[in-house]
């Protein structure tokens, strides 16, 4: 009987022991963590911040009785500590203080990624506040559960949120749903730098209509105590300082991946500080896999990058585990899809850029353009704007991005694009894809059609100039 370690209990450290467990019954699967909230819904964080989710409990994809019915045996608050490869041996600290070395035919790492910690004045050294004094970073159930009991036990009126992206985004609706006044503070000149400017525009005038205030290319460089209250003291990029006085501060930046067992067991990092591994998620180590946000990501257009993402890390855990067992699947690539609710208002993407695009050899050409939702003349339609980026030379599709409202299906829209270009369809292509239509929902030729032919409309202008 195979016994195969798993370190990591989220997205793919559990999909890894599923797949395992899936594949063979009489696999001896553990999986080691270092809190005791395994398989929940990162993702899911802002929605029982604001509310939306009643109870963090709903937060996790499978309860402790449904994982362990599969037959994995859960080592919970359990501190991996060092590797040793040459005896397949796999150190640990448990939950009572307790060291334990747990012996391993094949080990995966699923370590995930760990916050980045911006340098502020007041978040590192001897003067360093923390979740006491309300300062906050977020990125476990554990730091939600922190942050909530803030809200809860000194009713703040004001926050400060560090960073827009993604989280910071969603932290914002969060924290303006449970009635505080929200000021976001972003180093770069727009928001959600994964897109174009011109779509971080109009997320900017989103937040600004909802009441956050937005400070975009404002670097945050202190932040202290004033009596009860929290200043924060930053710099514009043009304009001098700027202070605001709140109750909580959320600095959410990004992530960095979560390597330092890895790399004190002698496994390979890339330049960025990510496992690398190949597309069956091995190492450079025998017997030894890893996957989900502490590894590289191979990229379908880009080749290496590093894409922490939900839905890669599920997908590669499912990967590794399967290969754990000896079979040969490869990890086929992601596009950095993305998506994001911000308000009334989404806005995803998928593919590349312009200028990612035209980095790694291609000839890009960026083209915006609008269209209704569904058919103008039944009620309710609203415009998305939208942004395609394909290849002059050849014509091949590299990117979509899409911005509109909550009910004009984004995220199934950029699935579209995510799919074409994941079968290498040129921009004029897209045309031909047989969608569906009915006026309350579409039109004859969707939206991504629409901005499909005016690119190629673009293009052909462009050519006989």
């Amino acid at each position: 009987m195979s016994r195969i370690v798993i370190v990591g209990g989220s997205d793919a450290g559990i999909s890894a022991a599923l797949r395992i467990r899936e594949l063979d019954d009489d696999s001896d699967v553990h999986v080691v963590l270092d809190d005791a909230y395994p398989n929940f819904s990162i993702c899911g964080i802002p929605y029982y911040v604001s509310g939306d989710v009643s109870d963090w409990r709903q937060l996790a994809h499978r309860d402790l009785v449904a994982l362990e019915t599969t037959g994995m045996q859960l080592h919970l608050d359990t501190r991996a500590r060092c590797i040793d490869p040459e005896r397949h041996e796999l150190f640990v600290t448990d939950q009572s203080e307790q060291d334990e070395v747990i012996r391993y035919d094949e080990l995966i790492i699923a370590t995930g990624a760990t916050p980045i910690q911006p340098a502020i004045h007041g978040l590192g050294g001897s003067d360093s506040l923390g979740i006491a004094d309300g300062v906050h970073l977020l990125h476990s159930i554990g730091d939600t559960l922190a942050l909530v009991r803030t809200l809860e036990s000194r009713s703040p009126d004001r926050a400060l949120i560090v960073g827009a992206g993604y989280i910071g985004l969603e932290m914002a609706e969060a924290l303006t749903a449970r009635g505080l006044s929200v000021t976001q503070m972003e180093q770069l000149p727009e928001v959600l730098p994964t897109v174009d400017p011109e779509l971080g525009a109009l997320v900017n005038d989103e937040l600004n209509r909802q009441g956050v205030e937005v400070l975009t290319g404002t670097a945050v460089k202190r932040i202290h105590r004033v009596g009860e209250r929290l200043r924060v003291e930053a710099t514009a990029d043009r304009g001098g300082p700027v202070t605001r006085t709140v109750d909580v501060v959320l600095v959410v930046v990004g992530v960095r991946p979560e390597t330092s067992l890895a790399a004190d067991a002698g496994i390979t990092l890339d330049a960025k500080g990510a496992i690398a591994v190949d597309k069956r998620m091995r190492t450079n180590l025998p017997n030894l896999f890893a996957a989900g946000d502490c590894v590289v990501t191979h990229h379908r257009l880009l080749g290496e990058s590093y894409l922490p993402l939900g839905t890669t890390a599920h997908k590669q855990g499912r990967i590794a585990g399967e290969n754990a067992l000896g079979g040969t699947r490869e990890f086929a690539g992601s596009l950095g899809t993305q998506v994001v609710k911000v308000f009334d208002r989404v806005v995803a993407r998928t593919g590349l850029r312009d200028p990612e695009a035209a980095a790694v050899g291609f000839d890009p050409l960026t083209v915006e353009s609008e269209a209704d939702d569904h058919k103008a003349y039944y009620p309710g339609s609203r415009p998305i704007c939208m942004r395609v980026t394909g290849d002059r030379a050849t014509g091949r599709l590299l990117g979509v991005q899409l911005f509109g409202h909550l009910r004009s299906e984004i995220a199934k829209r950029i699935d579209i694009a995510a799919t074409a270009i994941f079968h290498s369809m040129s921009v004029d292509a897209i045309s031909e894809l047989d969608l569906s239509y009915t006026p309350p929902l579409g039109s004859p030729w969707d939206a991504v059609q629409t901005a499909a032919q005016a690119w190629w409309s673009r293009l052909s202008s462009d050519c006989h100039r």
